[in-house]
């Protein structure tokens, strides 16, 4: 091979195997400050069925059916589901104002809030009641799981859906079931449950289902949880059905795949190319020596400069942030 030819084969091998290098050192650093968004380096678990070891404190993305190992238990009318979430609705049946145009009109509703009647244009016969004897509240499940991983109540209160649920007159304590009766999905205050009455109060139940869900979130123990450190200020997220990451965190890149492998193939080439620069003559030991040195040299040159240089320009910028 002319001499000429073998400098132009040992530069391309260089630059080849500096580049190789390069964007597998690239891809990695996009991967991981994107990942320092949502709070931390994110791992994939796939159906969340592989021991916390190691994970803690790490993002994951977890996906299955939701698991109820606690049902949630409304103890002052004694219900249950077999459910992550139960919510009790509390509505009362009010006076409701309606305007349309200069019209005034009245008719009475059932609305899950008190109506403050004071501010209506013509109180007489349209008096409220001021307040609810009962609130609705939310009861969560002593324990849910995706997996083998325990969702904290940030995560239950995003599962989405629901719906109404039949009550269990049997379970409603001696108190209640002296006012209340039971009419289809709801127990009643009302005597003729057709016809209620002004400050009638009905209850119902609604059941966020066990459903399949992927979920986005800190493992801490064996818990997942909002990430403190995200900086979007949420740190979690929950999805219905099975999603993958890239639908998860859409803005997090996927990392270079067989990274060691790209590193090697990068020295190599590298290597070789050190070798075609040396000066023709019979190879010696020192050589192969020499070329392994220099490639070596150049391939952690390069990745030292992108990972040192990122990191200098990103704590500038959080001192140039703190001064300012």
């Amino acid at each position: 091979m002319q001499p000429w030819l073998r400098r132009v084969f040992g530069v391309l091998l260089l630059l080849a195997g500096a580049g190789l290098v390069a964007m597998t050192e690239q891809g990695l650093l996009d991967n991981r400050h994107a990942s320092d968004r949502h709070g931390g380096q994110i791992f994939d678990l796939g159906g969340g069925d592989a021991s916390s070891a190691g994970h803690h404190g790490n993002l994951v993305r977890v996906s299955g059916a939701v698991r109820v190992i606690e049902e949630p238990f409304d103890p002052e009318f004694g219900q249950r589901a077999h459910a992550p979430v139960l919510i009790r609705h509390v509505e009362m049946f009010q006076w409701r104002e309606l305007r349309l145009g200069g019209d005034v009109h009245y008719e009475q509703d059932w609305v899950d809030r008190p109506i403050d009647s004071r501010g209506f244009a013509h109180t007489s016969g349209h008096v409220n009641p001021e307040q609810f004897p009962i609130e609705g509240k939310q009861f969560d499940s002593g324990q849910a799981r995706v997996g083998n991983y325990v969702l904290s109540a940030p995560l239950l209160h995003a599962l989405l859906g629901g719906e109404l649920i039949a009550p269990n007159i049997k379970t409603l304590p001696t108190n209640l079931a002296a006012s209340f009766a039971p009419n289809g999905n709801y127990f009643t205050t009302s005597e003729h449950p057709d016809h209620p009455q002004l400050g009638d109060l009905r209850v119902s139940w609604e059941a966020v289902p066990a459903q399949v869900v992927t979920v986005f979130a800190q493992i801490n123990g064996d818990q997942l949880v909002p990430s403190a450190s995200a900086t979007d200020g949420k740190g979690f997220d929950v999805q219905i059905g099975e999603r993958s990451l890239v639908d998860v965190v859409p803005d997090v890149p996927a990392p270079p795949s067989f990274v060691w492998a790209r590193r090697i193939g990068g020295l190599l080439l590298a290597m070789l190319g050190a070798l075609l620069l040396l000066p023709e003559r019979p190879r010696t030991h020192h050589d192969a020596l020499l070329a392994v040195g220099s490639g070596a040299l150049l391939i952690s040159a390069v990745a030292c400069v992108m990972w040192l240089g990122t990191d200098m320009a990103v704590g500038g910028a959080g001192v140039g942030g703190g001064e300012g």
